[in-house]
């Protein structure tokens, strides 16, 4: 349906498996290259749904069904900014991508693409932002953490408990601060979310099992936080993935000044998105409120997309980098 819409308002359209791109019409290598971004899969639908979280409902202004916050205002709105400025004379090229795999990190989504479409400059990524600007955003690591022990006779004094040992790494985790805090996204985060360990109850386990989430800031790199928490704790740990790292952009960037002259607000968000995938500079910008994403009844207002619509078009009007 992407693709289609594109081509019905005469633009080439790129297809790789579920991701579709569209580049400016009168590309000009000497030019800064700007991406607009936004995913179209969501979710799964959760409990709760009053309404068929697969049908669009229209109550007054308020459009109603699975992903319309998140991200589906952000792609239509993308889609016409970049409408806007096809045939127009700008200081910037534009390439348009609506990606899939962003609900899950996929290793089929926007990263699966990057090299297709050349040098980035900037990239404008569309998430429920309430139009405000994301300058800065926390990045992820989830850690598989295994103790070591000796398996042993529960009524007598054998074995090496790998439950304990868990256990002494799980507290050092909840009381240890990184040092360097953020003034926009905070210190770092870790939480340790799941465990297990033990066969019986009689047998002292020889191995317990547990899942560390980090949520970084900009101050560090994954793969330094990794190798100092494998300084620290007696427990293995093996990362599922280091690449989702933090990203900051600084407000003396044109594109942020001119966001902040329109009267919008800087923040750092404490969601990830396909941000964590690019390797250049990036603004997470978008319609809708970050709030009513993954919730039962996702809505977005008309208005906001307008609004979406206008505030982008705006944002990159004379914009010079």
């Amino acid at each position: 349906m992407i693709e289609a819409f594109l081509v019905a308002h005469g633009v080439t359209a790129h297809r790789r498996q579920n991701n579709v791109w569209a580049v400016s019409a009168h590309f000009d290598v000497n030019k800064p290259t700007i991406l607009l971004n936004s995913h179209h899969d969501t979710v799964k639908a959760g409990e709760g749904w009053k309404y068929g979280p697969f049908s669009p409902t229209l109550e007054g202004e308020k459009l109603i069904g699975l992903g319309s916050n998140d991200a589906g205002a952000s792609v239509v709105s993308l889609l016409v900014t970049f409408l806007y400025f096809q045939g127009k004379s700008n200081g910037f090229n534009l390439i348009c991508a609506i990606t899939a795999e962003e609900e899950i990190s996929g290793i089929n989504g926007i990263r699966s693409i990057l090299p297709e479409l050349g040098k980035i400059d900037f990239g404008i990524v569309g998430e429920p932002t309430g139009m405000n600007l994301a300058i800065a955003e926390k990045g992820l690591i989830v850690l598989d953490a295994t103790a070591h022990g000796k398996t042993g006779h529960a009524a007598r004094e054998e074995g090496e408990n790998a439950l304990y040992k868990a256990l002494d790494d799980i507290q050092w985790l909840r009381q240890y601060q990184f040092p360097q805090v953020s003034s926009l996204l905070g210190p770092v985060k870790t939480t340790v979310t799941q465990i297990s360990a033990g066969t019986q109850h009689n047998v002292v386990p020889d191995r317990c099992q547990f899942v560390i989430d980090v949520r970084t800031n900009e101050l560090y790199q994954n793969q330094e936080i990794i190798d100092f928490l494998r300084t620290k704790l007696q427990s293995e740990i093996v990362p599922r993935s280091t690449h989702l790292n933090s990203s900051r952009i600084s407000e003396t960037h044109p594109l942020i000044r001119k966001g902040l002259a329109m009267g919008k607000k800087a923040y750092g968000s404490p969601t990830l998105s396909d941000q964590s995938m690019m390797p250049f500079e990036t603004l997470k910008m978008g319609p809708g409120e970050s709030a009513r994403s993954h919730t039962p009844n996702e809505f977005i207002l008309v208005s906001e997309i307008r609004a979406g619509i206008r505030d982008y078009i705006e944002l990159l009007s004379g914009l010079e980098l």
